[in-house]
């Protein structure tokens, strides 16, 4: 692995050039504040009337409508949702200039083809591997968050230098940025969010408060046990790793880990895993996620609702309360 950092990054290649931010949602705020500190000359492309004009420009930030951005641009970053990729792209395609760059944090768009680009542009990825609001908060600490880049096409053969100094720019550099293809991050991110952290993590902790609460323990203690020790499971991952955090719990915690993790966790699991890489990979869950917006996302709207009806989220309501 190729760990690149900032005294290894020239920042030469936007210097002088101007960046096109499309979409001041998580990442996109955070990048474009990023790239104002880091004196690059930024603009937010923002629909007009955009209920996040007002809160771009009370950031210090420059907007635009979105045309009138992506045509004074020459690196143009797709930061709104990816399910309207291909339809944004296709708004801006007439507006982009002759050898502009292309820049996405997210591989899905490329990788499973809802953006075919202009032959002449450059295509590349800067993908921080985290949520906005952390990208900033580190950068405005002066740390930074790793990141993935790839070049899909190199029209003017400075693609590369350009995705290393955009990620420098946002302060990814100073963690360190990885070398990756579009696909192999689209792939891996998609697994990640439906079969691991974002998946399946939360639906353990759901049945797990459950299960103790069939069994008569109460709501709010079956919360703080089954999810209130996630923050300290995290932490310490993230300073140890798995095998340093299973060493410094206590034996009894250490060993019900032990006996118990591999029977929740079996081969079933994997294969079901498995199965799930296999669709991601074959292009389902792109299909599924651009049928979503078409729909005008029934599907989301409807378990956000029931997620908040349920009565875990009334026990976490209630520790919120009485600690506050």
């Amino acid at each position: 692995m190729e760990l690149i950092r900032d005294a290894e990054i020239d920042p030469a290649p936007l210097t002088g050039k101007r960046v096109a931010i499309l979409g001041y949602g998580n990442q996109g705020r955070a990048q474009a504040l990023n790239l104002k500190d880091s004196r690059i000359d930024v603009v937010v492309g923002l629909r007009g009337e955009s209920g996040s004009t007002f809160e771009a420009e009370s950031a210090g930030l420059t907007t635009a409508l979105v045309e009138d951005a992506v045509a004074s641009a020459d690196v143009v970053m797709m930061l709104a949702p990816d399910e309207i990729h291909a339809a944004l792209y296709r708004e801006i395609e007439p507006h982009l200039r002759q050898g502009a760059a292309l820049g996405f944090s997210h591989g899905l768009s490329v990788r499973f083809e809802f953006v075919d680009p202009r032959a002449d542009l450059d295509v590349f990825m800067l993908a921080p591997k985290g949520p906005g609001t952390a990208l900033r908060s580190l950068y405005t600490e002066g740390k930074g968050m790793i990141a993935v880049w790839a070049v899909a096409q190199d029209a003017t053969g400075n693609a590369r230098d350009i995705a290393l100094a955009y990620g420098r720019a946002i302060g990814c550099g100073r963690a360190g940025l990885i070398a990756s293809t579009f696909a192999e991050e689209a792939e891996a991110d998609l697994f990640n969010e439906q079969a691991v952290v974002w998946g399946a993590v939360p639906e353990l902790l759901i049945a797990g408060f459950e299960t103790l609460v069939a069994g008569g323990v109460s709501p709010e203690l079956a919360y703080l046990e089954c999810v209130g020790e996630l923050k300290l499971l995290a932490e310490l991952i993230e300073a140890r790793g798995i095998a340093g955090m299973r060493e410094v719990i206590s034996n009894t915690a250490e060993l019900g880990a032990l006996l118990g993790g591999k029977r929740i966790v079996d081969e079933s699991v994997r294969e079901r895993m498995a199965e799930v890489f296999a669709e991601v990979r074959a292009g389902k869950f792109a299909t599924e996620l651009r049928q979503e917006e078409t729909d005008g996302y029934p599907r989301l709207d409807n378990a956000r609702e029931e997620n908040r009806r349920t009565l875990l989220e009334d026990a976490y309501r209630r520790l919120s309360d009485a600690e506050s």
